[in-house]
């Protein structure tokens, strides 16, 4: 390979020696009989004449311009180039072609990542927009229609202040809900870890959404071999993670279907399952299921009041606390959501 300096610098002082010697020998072939010392001596220094000027002209015409493209790569203002001994004998072409090569892979799948990004962001807004103008548009029409003369009159005006209520309770809750996840995220929510039985918060959670099961004729059933499951978590985000399961089985859920809560203990942690034989997420959803606002069946969730922040709320509660949340589903046959807590 002719692509460091030295092997360039070799290769260029041999071929000027060697013509050099050709020619010097026709010159002397026939009147001196010493011509192959004068000849060796003279093809030797101009070897090594030929070899140190190359040699170092080349290296420096290399490190001048490859210098730019590290300084680039590295985004620093010094470039390991200009150590001059820990590159005499590498091959510096083929040497900063592999580092660019690496470079512009790097950049291309940091690219990606940020189109990525850029489409999550653009798709982020569009939902916030899309969840925050219905109930303000829905407000804003049953207030103006008060306004424009409902007021007086008392077969819609109770009806129709209740509906505004209903609407601006729902932008409170996405509201409250996106602070939520923020503060989340950034750290600035802290856990009030306490002992408590797991059990017990289940079915107080399950008494309270019993009107709602009733009315879609689904049974919440807890299978726990214990009356008591201690854990040590924060209570109150924990029954923010649980209601939103409990709920999120319920909204797809089928008419008749079924809830299971189940506990496994796993030594110092206990697994909690929350399965509905509902009717399923596909495959293909399942990565997306914990995105902020995304929805598998947009109008069966809106319809049931959801905000479509009910699992990214629940993922980061689990993540704060040290803990991750795993989905199984298979389409028309239900789902099964699970997580461990730490023991008491």
């Amino acid at each position: 390979m002719l692509t460091s300096p030295r092997n360039i610098s070799l290769f260029v002082s041999i071929l000027v020696a060697i013509v050099t010697g050709i020619f010097s020998a026709l010159m002397f072939f026939i009147n001196s009989s010493d011509i192959w010392k004068y000849l060796l001596v003279e093809i030797l220094a101009i070897f090594i004449i030929a070899y140190v000027i190359t040699f170092y002209t080349i290296r420096k015409i290399l490190i001048n311009k490859i210098t730019p493209i590290y300084k680039i790569i590295q985004q620093t203002g010094n470039s390991n180039l200009n150590n001059i001994d820990s590159f005499d004998n590498k091959n510096l072409i083929e040497e900063a072609s592999k580092d660019v090569t690496n470079w512009f892979k790097l950049k291309t799948r940091e690219i990606e990542k940020l189109k990525k990004l850029e489409k999550y962001r653009r798709e982020f807004l569009g939902n916030v927009s899309h969840e925050l103008k219905t109930p303000i548009f829905n407000a804003q029409g049953y207030i103006s229609t008060l306004i424009d003369g409902g007021i007086d009159d008392k077969n819609i005006n109770k009806k129709y202040l209740e509906k505004a209520d209903q609407s601006i309770n729902r932008l409170i809750t996405i509201v409250r809900d996106l602070e939520l996840i923020s503060k989340l995220e950034s750290g600035e929510l802290e856990l009030n870890r306490e002992n408590f039985n797991i059990v017990q918060l289940f079915k107080d959670i399950v008494d309270l959404l019993e009107m709602r099961a009733n009315k879609l004729n689904i049974k919440v059933q807890i299978n726990s071999g214990e009356k008591s499951i201690m854990v040590n978590a924060d209570r109150p985000r924990i029954s923010d993670v649980i209601n939103n399961l409990i709920v999120n089985s319920l909204i797809y859920g089928k008419q008749n279907g079924t809830t299971t809560i189940n506990f496994y203990d796993m030594e110092n942690k206990i697994l909690v399952e929350v399965s509905d034989n509902g009717v399923g997420i596909e495959e293909k959803f399942i990565p997306r299921l914990f995105e902020r606002f995304f929805r598998v069946d947009k109008s069966r969730s809106r319809d049931q009041g959801g905000t479509g922040l009910g699992l990214a709320i629940v993922k980061h509660i689990l993540e704060v606390h040290g803990e991750t949340i795993h989905v199984r589903s298979t389409l028309g046959e239900g789902s099964a959501f699970s997580f461990t807590l730490n023991k008491a």
